[in-house]
């Protein structure tokens, strides 16, 4: 009940944020090119509170969070006073029209530089982007333990974030990456992930994994949970050891158990599990025992299973000092900005699932509560995206969106005079159904991600 009340709240305040900059910038731009702006509703439905301003305009909070709009004096929608109609938004030039239409969209690109701005003052903490475990594709490049990945192709990777946020849309191109690395011995060097051997099908979620990269801090601590009856450990281990070797082989983390466990036991014979227990070094005699599964191949085994264990302290932070953010914030809004339209791209070819690319309000909510949880940083950047794709996608040419309002007064400033009323309420209808349609993919996409997975 707790996440979910939390999700609900983020969700409002985060919407309520971005849909008052967006309709703000209308505003504030239309009442500079002189026209009359009858209200301005954050939300839609019914108010839940409202003020008239000075200079006639309702200012008011709706019942229905999920967006916004600014009305304007408008002889199409509705008579306008003769001793008014210069303040009407239609006797504007078209100049004037595209300012006012484009302002909306702007105003959530500019919000998105103020945020990655002030994420990046704050400091945004994260992980190190040290190598834990390489497997498969990221084995096969050369990728170690230890590895410090310093860069993917020419952009910078200061924390495990970044890593991935850089290698997905490799992964998803099928593009073979480079990665700048300083190996655990300091030694900087390259290495070539080999992207274009991944499998057809990935969730681009997983991308990372799928190339067989685990971080540091992912690996699970060789912490001894339940020790089974009657097995190899049963009386010798204890719940709580730390095993840092196996017969003489290191061990740094429980995937390290695994395969010295199994060349123990081929090799056979007793040996020595060394851990740490209640700060106490202990060498503990055993022998593993061979394990016949019922459906599968037979393995050797100690008989413990790992203790649950939490994420550990975040080592690494992506700063910059208030001057040096202001153009690290311009080129992530620049970037984030080329990702956004290669990913809507990816989508229409069928390179990428639908149910990945299109966020709804339940997906948004759950996300902005997770990040919220990490910290000022983490939301703002989280704030910072969705601003970013608020206004990119009402660039979109799709009637009803601002993008669709601009296409017709290119076509105006192309023929000379305004779109005709039918062809416009053509397009509004075609605009409506595009988003209905879209909404529902939305809806979908919650059920299927949130409820069915």
């Amino acid at each position: 009940m707790t996440e979910l009340l939390g999700s609900i709240w983020w969700l409002i305040v985060s919407l309520g944020l971005l849909v008052t900059f967006h309709e703000f910038g209308h505003y504030w731009v239309a009442r500079r090119s002189g026209v009359r702006v009858l209200k301005f509703s954050v939300g839609f439905g019914k108010p839940l509170w409202s003020r008239r301003a000075r200079n006639g305009t309702v200012f008011q909070v709706a019942a229905i969070p999920l967006g916004g709009y600014v009305k304007m004096l408008d002889e199409r929608e509705a008579p306008v006073p003769p001793e008014q109609v210069d303040l009407a938004f239609n006797r504007q030039s078209v100049w004037k029209r595209i300012a006012i239409v484009a302002a909306g969209p702007i105003a959530n690109l500019l919000l998105c530089v103020a945020l990655f701005w002030a994420m990046f003052v704050i400091g945004r903490p994260d992980y190190a982007p040290v190598v834990g475990q390489a497997e498969g594709i990221a084995a096969e490049a050369g990728l170690q333990r230890g590895d410090t990945i310093l860069a993917v192709g020419e952009r910078e990777t200061p924390t495990w974030s970044e890593v991935q946020l850089a290698i997905i849309p490799a992964a998803l191109d099928r593009a073979d990456t480079r990665l700048h690395i300083r190996t655990a011995d300091g030694e900087a060097t390259t290495r070539t992930l080999a992207l274009s051997n991944l499998p057809a099908q990935i969730d681009e979620r997983r991308a990372v994994n799928a190339a067989g990269l685990v971080p540091r801090h992912l690996l699970a601590p060789a912490l001894v949970g339940r020790v089974a009856p009657d097995t190899a450990a049963w009386g010798v281990l204890a719940e709580g050891d730390i095993i840092t070797a196996v017969d003489g082989r290191p061990v740094q983390a429980w995937t390290d158990i695994g395969p010295a466990v199994e060349a123990w036991g081929e090799e056979g014979g007793t040996g020595m599990v060394e851990v740490l227990r209640d700060g106490e070094r202990l060498a503990l005699e055993l022998a593993p025992t061979r394990i016949q599964p019922d459906d599968g191949e037979p393995y050797w085994a100690l008989g413990i299973t790992s203790a649950r264990a939490s994420l550990p302290e975040m080592d690494a932070e992506l700063r910059y000092g208030p001057a040096a953010a202001l153009p690290a914030a311009l080129a992530e809004t620049a970037h984030q900005g080329r990702e956004l339209f290669a990913m809507i791209g990816r989508a229409f070819t069928g390179r990428v699932e639908v149910e990945n690319t299109v966020a709804g309000p339940v997906t948004i909510a759950r996300a902005a509560n997770a990040y919220a949880g990490q910290g000022a940083a983490w939301y703002l950047s989280l704030l910072a995206m969705l601003s970013l794709s608020l206004g990119i996608l009402n660039l979109l040419p799709i009637p009803i969106l601002d993008g669709g309002h601009l296409l017709y007064y290119l076509i105006e400033l192309v023929k000379g005079s305004p779109v005709s009323e039918r062809a416009m309420a053509a397009g509004q209808y075609v605009g409506l159904a595009l988003i209905v349609g879209l909404m529902g993919l939305a809806f979908y996409n919650d059920i299927i991600n949130n409820l069915v997975r």
